[in-house]
């Protein structure tokens, strides 16, 4: 659970822009979108170069079927589109951790976290952009996706 909170924690902390991209549902088919609450997540600091930084990531169902999440992800990138970061959870170690991953028909989500992280340089609450990806499939095997980004502010 801790390395899924760190995933997360990494998109928030190093992250700016907002916006969620999710394609247009099939006909009769399921469809996500998700949300980063709130947005901006705003860095609470703890001591010394420590934060937390709460936030709940927010996944609602919105093309009336079930779906089953099957990733998450998260790329970060800095100085303009370098990756600096990258990692993915499949179901099996999202379960693990702790966290549901089947939505109900036109049902939500959230997975909580506070995760607390050092920032030994401020610089890093602007100029890095994250993306987050949630993917699974609907109760009749049709794929769904959903990307955010998430600004942060100290």
């Amino acid at each position: 659970m801790k390395r899924l909170s760190i995933l997360f924690l990494l998109a928030a902390a190093c992250s700016s822009g907002g916006g969620t991209t999710t394609p247009a549902p099939l006909p009769g088919h399921g469809a996500i979108s998700i949300s980063v609450v709130p947005n901006p997540v705003i860095a609470q600091p703890v001591s010394g170069d420590t934060y937390s930084f709460p936030m709940d990531l927010a996944v609602r169902e919105t093309g009336g079927r079930p779906v089953t999440i099957s990733r998450v992800s998260v790329n970060v990138f800095a100085l303009g589109g370098i990756r600096v970061y990258d990692e993915s959870y499949d179901a099996a170690r999202m379960r693990t951790a702790g966290y549901p991953t089947n939505v109900a028909a036109n049902g939500e989500l959230r997975y909580h976290f506070a995760p607390k992280q050092s920032v030994p340089n401020e610089a890093v609450f602007s100029g890095v952009t994250a993306e987050l990806r949630v993917e699974g499939a609907d109760d009749t095997g049709t794929p769904v996706a959903a990307q955010t980004s998430v600004t942060v502010r100290r």
